[in-house]
């Protein structure tokens, strides 16, 4: 799925109306009759709503769905900003057939003295401003945005939240909405996907409104976002007569004394997506431990008895990964270095793989082309230095990906894979019960095991990244975000894959 700037979103729009023959008033009511449908199941007929418009399309879209929730026997007011002279063609238009169904539902703001008293626990639906806003606000309409976030009611946004810019990330100082759901039109907006935003945009809803699918197809961008559809055109279909060896024998390089769990997790997950043989080169405390607990697995030992100090024969293997439980030794950094110099097969590296780069920067220069970094914020920001902000350090990343020729997976809550070609990828699965030792040990596994079956580095990471969240989100059903594990999430990869299977493939 495409993530498209403002301007790109309004030629969809013209374009949909141009094609489709239909009057913009008609595709809004579309999008009115979208978020009626949303209200109307998760709302109350009893429920008290109360509408802020502004002077433009999005004030004109709360008109239009004020009219449809009375007409559905709801009790709504409405409440228009009064200090503006000028309103789109839209708004006057559905401000005269708000009028016409019931005018008694309509107040407007002139002052503070006119802002409306919002009982606990009520609805405010939030149609003040939409993406068209090019400049902060402030003033009247700022004093009602911080009273409407003061209010005790729940506040439901319209495309986006109001102040809120759909293609930057706002300010520290900025006064916007703080929504609890928004509802966005047909494609997500660029600054939902980050941490500093949730507060503004908080669960976010795609709402369907026919925009013409072949034109949004055609318009070019670099950022897109991960759905169960792509990744259904990504996953092979296995052939009848395949054996192990077509889909690849990985070697996994993991563990030290006291951290073998992470060996074992990567090395289960991996298995459980696909892999045709996997190898665990593993100190030789942790031998007994991968051999019991991982018997599909073959395990290599290394010489080093609490850590993993030398490189193991990498000429059998079809994809290597490093790093989860390991440590930062002076010997594995000289093993790590040996591996990343040799190696002539893709390479993923976490963890202390990553800790070890960031102590040894001279070595970024020689990472294969299409390695696959999977960093944390904070290992990130070891190797590329702090950043101020969220989009200070996608930015870093982006030129990170492009000068090393490598992709990174920066993981969080929309994990963004930027990649050499400098497109990104942020991903639509996962939930905060992932967030526990061990899960990021289980994504290299399944990123590996892709690798290893002969996905494109791209593929494996978007394919990965999304099936590893998909896998939490079926673990979050049975055992809740408060009670899974890692191992809980490796459990259910059958599950992810098979849910991607389900359809046509």
């Amino acid at each position: 799925m495409k993530i498209l700037s403002v301007e790109q979103i309004r030629e969809v729009d013209r374009y949909t109306i141009d094609h489709q023959k239909i009057l913009s008033h008609d595709l809004m009511e579309r999008a009115a009759a979208s978020c009626c449908s949303w209200l109307e199941e998760h709302l109350a007929k009893d429920q008290s709503i109360s509408i802020f418009c502004g002077p433009g399309n999005n004030g004109a879209d709360g008109l239009a769905i004020a009219r449809i929730l009375i007409k559905s026997g709801y009790k709504v007011k409405v409440f228009i900003l009064g200090n503006f002279t000028d309103h789109s063609v839209d708004f006057d238009k559905n401000l005269k057939l708000l009028q016409e169904t019931d005018a008694s539902v309509l107040s407007v703001i002139n002052s503070e003295e006119d802002f409306p008293h919002v009982p606990s626990g009520s609805i405010v639906i939030d149609s003040l401003f939409g993406t068209g806003l090019s400049r902060p606000v402030e003033g009247l309409m700022a004093t009602l945005i911080n009273y409407l976030n003061d209010c005790l009611g729940n506040i439901i946004s319209i495309d986006i939240p109001s102040g809120l810019y759909a293609d930057k990330l706002p300010e520290n100082d900025s006064t916007i909405i703080r929504a609890d759901h928004t509802l966005s039109f047909q494609l997500p907006k660029f600054s939902f996907l980050f941490p500093s935003t949730y507060q503004y945009v908080g669960q976010w809803h795609l709402l369907h409104i026919g925009l013409d699918k072949k034109f949004i197809d055609s318009l070019s961008t670099n950022k897109y976002y991960t759905t169960l559809q792509d990744c259904r055109n990504i996953l092979l279909p296995r052939k009848k007569y395949s054996h192990k060896g077509s889909f690849g024998h990985a070697l996994l390089v993991s563990g030290s004394k006291g951290k073998m769990g992470a060996a074992v997790i990567a090395a289960s997950a991996c298995l459980r997506s696909g892999v045709g043989l996997l190898t665990v080169h593993v100190p030789s405390c942790g031998t007994e431990i991968l051999q019991l607990a991982v018997p599909e697995a073959m395990v290599s030992e290394d010489g080093g008895v609490f850590d993993i100090m030398t490189i193991p024969n990498l000429n059998a293997y079809s994809a290597v990964a490093i790093g989860p439980g390991c440590d930062t030794s002076e010997e594995f950094k000289v093993m790590l270095e040996g591996i990343v110099k040799q190696v002539n097969c893709p390479l993923v590296l976490d963890a202390d793989a990553l800790n070890s780069l960031a102590q040894n920067p001279d070595l970024l220069k020689s990472l294969p082309k299409n390695s696959i970094l999977t960093p944390h914020i904070k290992e990130f920001d070891r190797i590329c230095g702090e950043s101020a902000n969220d989009m200070e350090r996608h930015e870093k990343q982006l030129k990170f990906s492009v000068k090393y020729k490598v992709l990174v997976v920066l993981k969080g809550a929309h994990t963004c894979i930027s990649s050499p070609d400098g497109n990104i990828y942020f991903n639509s699965t996962g939930n905060p019960g992932m967030a526990k030792g061990g899960t990021g040990d289980a994504l290299t596994g399944v990123l590996l095991a892709l690798l290893a079956q002969g996905y494109s580095a791209i593929d494996a990471a978007r394919l990965g990244v999304f099936v590893h969240g998909l896998a939490g989100d079926e673990a979050k059903e049975i055992f809740t975000e408060y009670s899974m594990t890692a191992m809980d999430l490796v459990s259910y990869l059958g599950s992810a894959f098979k849910k991607i299977l389900s359809v046509d493939h």
